[in-house]
């Protein structure tokens, strides 16, 4: 049975796992929006070679900050995490909870720089807001 948490609830989930990120990494988190969705659009399941709506739970466009000159004015970066994966895959809300900060943590190591296994394990760390 999938959760249910509406955008609402579901977004200050995702505010709430930003907030528990240690301020080192807070503080150097320039230009980059972070957004929750329902499932990856056409465009991106297209790209990405992806068969199911549901085998994607958080992705980062943009630039990450290891590789990107300061030429001035950009887009912003984004880093989307999808809810109804993530409900379907969480068997409680405290499991919700922890895949969303993971999944958060996950996708801000791809906006620093970290390639997928950085990223995994970044993901598992705990997290230590000193």
């Amino acid at each position: 049975m999938i959760m249910r948490l509406n955008q609402e609830q579901f977004s200050a989930l995702v505010e709430e796992a930003l907030d528990s990120l240690p301020e080192k990494f807070l503080a150097k988190l320039h230009n980059v929006a972070v957004v929750a969705e329902d499932f990856p659009s056409r465009e991106i399941k297209k790209s990405m070679k992806l068969k199911s709506d549901w085998d994607l739970l958080g992705l980062f466009e943009g630039f990450a900050q290891a590789r990107r000159l300061n030429f001035g004015p950009v887009l912003p970066d984004k880093i989307t995490i999808f809810r109804q994966p993530i409900l379907k895959s969480a068997a409680s809300l405290d499991d919700c909870r922890r895949l969303i900060a993971d999944t958060v943590r996950h996708e801000i190591a791809h906006h620093f720089g970290l390639d997928e296994k950085g990223a995994r394990q970044a993901a598992q760390k705990k997290v230590n807001r000193h």
